[in-house]
């Protein structure tokens, strides 16, 4: 069992995992507070009802959030010894800013927020949720900033072999982290949009399902009662604003994914051309766009090289547009790039103890180009989807309700998964094309170019096989059950619609009320 590759399998599960929560924590942060403001200004209830509604799922995801993200910086110690004392002193900063700023600011504030409902001052509780969602937002920099040091070393100086920080202001305006965090963000308010659109979604499905709501000969929709407040016409208003705000969010956020995305592509071509060149198949130097291209394993037992890819449809002059924003700049390919990678770092790894069983082998520059060339288009395909779902369905929904199509609700409610989808197969293809260096080396001839460490180099070298095996399966199995837990947590909620985070709408409704919302395990929140 090699350690070393059992340990990028355990931290690559529990980051995917993790990142699950983190997109929808950021932008349904932003989005709640939006919604309070909402309720502040109009004096409206549908907003207030939102804000509880969704501040209760919201919640559920924050906990799990914390819960499964404290493992990746535990991990740094257990599986990646030789990598934490590598860029110990240049990773210590921006994960203390995350700890003592943002994470501070998130659950301080967060804390105000949940238990302050009729007992701060309703601006204090209002600033409370907008500090609580700025503090995510400074938790997601300051993590990026850690990651962007990674794919681009910058305010250092190697002493003893080691880098040492000598400007941190550098490393948190590293320019490959201030494209990284707006691409970040986008990504998380499409993972909000799509959330509030399904979501939405399946309650005016379920209303026109109930007979609550119909449509006139014109298609637009006949808003009803029950008498009951669950069902009443605030709640066809909270559904039909969160409908229509989890739409746009959705278009919005792609469009912005779309053009920081393409900002980053451009100076990662800069940066790590061969992580680009292995996204795009790119054996040879050009100018074509391949829309799709295959590999031929028959022949090297599961192994992709430049031999193997077959093109079969390419776009000429887009890749150099994509690149340098015009049609005939040739765009270096792999086999340009390897011979340059090899003159700069070598061709074999060195023989130190360090590399263990790996010293003195050759070395492989080319990321796996499997993962880097689909991990690339399912990013953008998924984005792609979520955003034709939400423009599709804000047009069948254009005359205030849905359809009671039974397919179609299904369908607004896997839509929830894509924006997921692409957050994650984006971390894959970012993480993964910088392989084989833990910490990329900085081509740019004016900065600091003896920085970089091979991934080979960072697992711990005390840590056996086995030992990171049972670490795997242990995490793996943990994590799985409370995926099992989260998803049922949440399908629970937005089954219970507004009154899972507002049960006292139904006190003078039912006498029962008051006992289930004792036992719920999460009435503290209100």
């Amino acid at each position: 069992m090699d350690p070393l590759e059992l340990a990028r399998w355990q931290f690559g599960i529990t980051t995917v995992y993790h990142f699950l929560m983190v997109p929808l924590t950021i932008g349904l942060g932003v989005v709640l507070a939006s919604m309070q403001t909402m309720w502040h200004i109009t004096g409206h209830e549908q907003y207030l009802r939102m804000t509880k509604f969704f501040g209760k799922l919201f919640l559920i995801n924050f906990i799990m959030g914390v819960a499964t993200g404290l493992v990746q910086e535990f991990q740094f110690g257990m599986a990646w010894s030789e990598y934490s004392r590598f860029v110990g002193d240049v990773f210590g900063a921006p994960l203390a800013m995350e700890a003592l700023i943002a994470f501070f600011m998130e659950s301080v504030f967060l804390g105000i927020w949940i238990f302050g409902w009729g007992r701060v001052r309703p601006w204090i509780h209002l600033a409370s949720l907008w500090a609580a969602a700025i503090g995510s937002m400074f938790s997601a920099y300051f993590i990026l900033a850690a990651n962007a040091w990674m794919q681009h070393p910058v305010g250092v100086e190697m002493v003893d072999g080691r880098p040492v920080l000598t400007d941190i202001w550098a490393v948190l305006t590293n320019n490959t982290l201030l494209v990284h965090f707006p691409h970040t963000v986008f990504g998380a308010l499409a993972v909000a949009g799509g959330f509030l659109f399904g979501v939405a979604w399946y309650h005016l499905y379920r209303r026109r399902v109930q007979g609550i709501d119909s449509v006139d000969t014109d298609g637009k929709v006949m808003v009803g009662t029950t008498g009951s407040k669950a069902s009443d016409e605030t709640d066809y208003r909270v559904w039909r604003t969160s409908f229509r705000w989890g739409g746009w969010i959705a278009l919005v956020a792609f469009l912005g994914t779309a053009f920081s995305g393409h900002a980053q592509a451009q100076l990662m071509i800069e940066q790590q051309p061969l992580k680009m060149a292995a996204a795009e198949a790119a054996c040879h130097d050009g100018t074509a766009f391949s829309v799709f291209s295959f590999a031929d394993l028959r022949n090297t037992d599961g192994a992709t090289t430049c031999d193997d890819i077959v093109g079969v449809f390419e776009i000429p002059g887009l890749l150099s547009f994509l690149a340098y924003e015009d049609f005939t700049t040739p765009v270096d390919g792999v086999n340009t790039l390897i011979p340059e990678y090899q003159e700069k770092y070598g061709t074999h790894l060195p023989d130190d103890p360090m590399y263990g069983d790996r010293a003195g082998s050759e070395i492989d520059y080319l990321p796996v180009m499997e993962v880097t060339y689909w991990g690339f288009r399912l990013m953008i395909t998924f984005g792609g989807m979520a955003a034709l779902a939400a423009a599709i369905g804000l047009w069948l929904g254009r005359k205030g309700t849905v359809p009671t199509n039974k397919w179609l609700m299904r369908l607004a409610l896997v839509q929830i998964t894509f924006s997921f989808f692409a957050n994650s197969a984006g971390w894959i293809f970012t993480e993964m094309g910088r392989q084989p260096f833990v910490v990329a080396p900085n081509p740019d001839p004016t900065g600091i170019d003896q920085v970089w460490m091979y991934t080979a180099a960072a697992v711990s070298p005390g840590v056996s096989g086995g030992e990171i095996l049972f670490s795997l399966i242990a995490l793996t199995l943990i994590y799985a059950v409370l995926l099992v837990v989260e998803l049922w947590l949440l399908a629970r909620y937005i089954r219970g619609g507004v009154p899972a985070g507002m049960p006292e709408l139904l006190a003078d409704e039912d006498n029962d009320d008051e006992e289930r919302h004792d036992k719920d395990v999460l009435a503290f929140a209100y």
